[in-house]
């Protein structure tokens, strides 16, 4: 009886303890057999909303598209929406889609998205770039930080705002101080500000800032947290960082050395590297932080870039496509307009809207204090450094869970946030023209003055690439009278890294590093084998750039460094390299793309050098032979070609090959049955009106010049060759492989009709380098040497000058000057037509 007593009698501690009772139906176990209501089941339940909430944030994206506004903005306010302050007054909806209980599985579920997205922003952060930024952009990161946070913090306590705790300010205030770098770079690479002063001032401070943002959201945790061991949890958090940066990198990159090269990385490696980014999570929320805290750590300590790659094609489309949108419709369900007036007035909300919204213009008009940038570009940068991103709904968020921001503290900083955001892209619409300046002229070699800087843009993809590149460049002979400005662009593909980044090496001491990656590595070889050109040439200046860039936009890229630069030519390497065996192969099918894309879009001529395995032999060439077929492309060629032939020890010939009375017949009888001799197909698609009588006109005159200045030189030979078809001009260009040519320079092809390469067109293998291009590149030949193929800038074929880019500056000559006759350096006879193009003498 004592024993029953004792099982009976009620335990007084169990019965004061609060017990959470999960619902029975987690999911269905007999369908529709089960009950009356389908969504009772928090499984269904979260389903049709994660499907709603994804295809609600996706069509709000596809709605605001023509806005130009990043997708953070749609997911702002693709949640308030669906919160209770749009679609959330609707009781039907509120208790079919959204009802209370369905928190306790949407909320971990978001929570658990931002850990995912906490991860792969540690992926493709660039914690090196930090040390590249200037101290221009240093500046206003720190001004940036500390003015904006003591001002948010002021805000929040002169408004009391229902705060719950007076602990709300740190998350109020380091709100303030973030700057969204991947979303600024999105703006600015739109509207073409990415590479101009103050758009890279304003990416790299927010870079800084953005970094810097991880630790105050750390240190934001710990505080509101543990009351009581604050300091415990700041310093067992710096702790497991310093552990993560010091022995598990090295730990992981050992690991993966040990993977044998080319084998890929496999699901185990994938699951193992996500599973330890879990236990970091955990070990960060044991040290008193979040676990995205220790997510983001974990990310960003993963050594290799190939293995940042893979992880993030597996995981973002589904985190960012699917899982981000349910995070937003939980800020959004917290958000709530009816809470922003209460027991305040509306414009006590504007004023504080306006203030918050206004202190980073504040820090950067205090930095142009000490800085050498004026006020107007310091408005320009503090509009530009509004620009936020989903880290400060983290802020915000974290701080009304963590019970110290009141619900109209929290809607009124995503209202001022929002509006932050959507100010940025018209900002940059605005800013845009007030650089603009008058075009620079200077687009062609043709038109070129001798005794003026030729600015060069050199692209690098490969280091294979250098060799042929250093040489065109030594051939180009730079003189003090006549020198050079090049600009070495090493063109990386983006890979493991999110965000397009251009770095200007100013350092001219290369293995700086202390443990380079490949791209630093690279660097390092290009500032010196550069270095080395500059020192043992005369009249040149250098200077090597590092674009990080995905292959879709990098044409873009190179075009806006061309503009910013004052390019009056580019190089890029062709997309084929020779092998070992003499043949030529494909290096990467994306150089191609990129190739064309620069032909198309170029804001100054285009060469495209193809090494046949000359630059390996010599570190110049000395014997330059020129095609013309006539055409501005040709006349570029040509006046390129006259450029180098100012050396004494450089020998050129000049062929023009000329089409006989009966193939000129031909070609118009060919025009009388259809095809228009006025209009051709260019190899980008388009149709282009050609004056071909007019271009004929143009080709005589300069031609005529050129033989006139170089009539009494012995090392430049011009002859004519007049011939029936194109079988003919073949023969006639491979029979001039016997003389060992080192380079040959010919045009692309455009504004010319000619019968000899109207059947050649045709059967092009790389449309991009014309008839005559191709026919150098695939045919077999037994000597080594280097092709040119040039394409010059004219006006009827830009594209990017109809909407000319903000940051050119004025030239002080007109486009239209005549071009100079060089000196006098040669005088060669002038042939006459040859009866049979197999007499022709190289000597004559």
């Amino acid at each position: 009886m004592a024993d029953l007593q004792l099982i009976l009698q009620p335990d007084i501690e169990k019965l004061n303890k609060t017990i959470l009772c999960y619902a029975e139906t987690i999911y269905r176990l007999n369908g529709l057999w089960e009950g009356p209501d389908p969504l009772t089941p928090l499984i269904s339940l979260f389903l049709i909303q994660l499907t709603f909430s994804m295809c609600f944030v996706h069509l709000l994206l596809v709605l605001l598209k023509p806005f130009n506004q990043p997708p953070f903005v749609t997911e702002i306010i693709g949640g308030i929406l669906l919160g209770p302050s749009a679609f959330g007054r609707f009781t039907a909806y509120r208790r079919f889609l959204f009802p209370s209980f369905s928190f306790k599985i949407l909320e971990p579920m978001a929570h658990l998205s931002i850990t995912y997205y906490a991860f792969l922003v540690g992926l493709k952060m660039d914690v090196k770039s930090v040390v590249r930024t200037g101290p221009a952009a240093a500046k206003v990161a720190v001004a940036g930080s500390f003015i904006p946070f003591l001002v948010g913090s002021a805000v929040y306590f002169a408004f009391p705002l229902n705060a719950s705790s007076k602990a709300g300010f740190v998350f109020w205030g380091a709100a303030l101080t973030v700057t969204g770098f991947s979303v600024l770079t999105r703006i600015l690479d739109l509207h073409q500000l990415l590479h101009t002063e103050i758009g890279k001032t304003a990416a790299g401070a927010a870079l800084i800032t953005d970094i810097s943002g991880w630790g105050l959201l750390a240190i934001s945790f710990a505080i509101t947290s543990t009351y009581s061991n604050v300091e415990w949890s700041i310093i067992s958090s710096a702790a497991y960082v310093l552990f993560c940066a010091y022995w598990l990198r090295p730990a992981l990159g050992w690991i993966i050395l040990r993977t044998p090269e080319g084998q890929g990385y496999s699901e185990f490696y994938i699951c193992a590297i996500v599973s330890g980014m879990s236990l970091s999570g955990v070990v960060a929320d044991m040290c008193g932080t979040h676990p995205m805290i220790g997510a983001f750590v974990f990310g960003l300590v993963i050594p290799n870039e190939v293995l940042e790659a893979a992880i993030v094609d597996k995981l973002e489309d589904f985190v960012v496509g699917i899982m981000m949108p349910v995070y937003a419709v939980v800020c959004g369900l917290r958000f709530n307009i009816d809470s922003v007036g209460y027991e305040t007035s509306w414009f006590i909300v504007v004023l504080i809207v306006v203030l918050v919204c206004s202190v980073k213009i504040i820090s950067c008009l205090a930095v142009s204090l000490f800085a050498d940038f004026s006020a107007g570009d310091a408005v320009a940068m503090g509009l530009l450094s509004n620009a936020k991103s989903i880290m400060v709904l983290f802020f915000l968020e974290a701080g009304q869970i963590q019970g110290v921001l009141s619900t109209q503290a929290y809607s009124i900083m995503v209202m001022a946030v929002l509006v932050m955001t959507v100010t940025v892209t018209p900002a940059a619409k605005w800013f845009r023209p007030m650089q603009n300046a008058v075009p620079y002229n200077r687009r062609t070699i043709q038109k070129a003055k001798s005794n003026e800087i030729l600015p060069i843009l050199a692209c690098i993809y490969t280091m294979r690439n250098v060799p042929a590149v250093i040489n065109i460049l030594t051939t180009s002979n730079a003189s003090e009278s006549s020198p050079i400005a090049v600009y070495a662009l090493h063109l990386v593909e983006l890979v493991g890294r999110a965000t397009t980044m251009l770095i200007v090496h100013t350092s001219r001491k290369a293995g700086g590093h202390r443990n380079p990656s490949s791209v630093e590595a690279q660097a390092d070889q290009l500032i010196t084998a550069f270095d080395n050109y500059e020192l043992r040439s005369e009249g040149v200046t250098t200077e090597v750039l590092t674009a990080r860039c995905p292959y879709t936009t990098m044409d873009d890229d190179v075009c806006t460094i061309a503009e910013e630069k004052h390019a009056a030519f580019i190089v890029i390497p062709f997309h084929r390299q020779i092998n070992e065996e003499g043949e030529m192969e494909d290096v990467d099918p994306s150089i191609r793309t990129v190739n064309e894309g620069i032909l198309a879009n170029a804001p100054c001529s285009v060469g495209i050098l193809i090494d046949r395995g000359f630059a390996e032999k010599c570190d110049r060439a000395t014997n330059i032979a020129v095609l013309f077929f006539g055409g501005a492309d040709d006349r570029e060629a040509l006046a390129y070609a006259w450029r180098m032939a100012s050396k004494p020890d450089v020998k050129l010939t000049v062929v023009r090959f000329l089409s006989s009375a009966e193939a000129a017949a031909a070609a118009a009888a060919s025009s009388a049955a259809g095809r228009a001799p006025m209009d051709q197909i260019d190899t980008n698609h388009m149709s282009v009106h050609i004056d071909y009588e007019g271009e004929k006109l143009l080709d005589d005159d300069y031609l005529s010049t050129f033989k006139s200045a170089t009539i009494k030189s012995n090392s430049i030979s011009y002859c004519e060759l007049v011939l029936n078809d194109e079988e003919e001009a073949i023969k006639a260009i491979k029979s001039m492989d016997e003389h060992e040519h080192d380079l040959y320079m010919v045009g692309r092809g455009r504004g010319m009709l000619s019968p000899l390469t109207s059947g050649l067109a045709d059967w092009c293998d790389c449309p991009e380098l014309g008839p005559i291009g191709d026919l150098l590149v695939t045919s077999e030949f037994e000597s080594k040497f280097s092709v040119l193929v040039m394409q010059q800038y004219t006006k009827a074929n830009k594209q990017r000058d109809i909407h000319q880019s903000s940051f050119r500056t004025a030239s002080s000559v007109s486009y239209g000057e005549e071009v100079p006759i060089r000196p006098s350096v040669s005088d060669s006879e002038v042939f006459e037509s040859f009866d049979s193009f197999r007499k022709w003498n190289h000597e004559d």
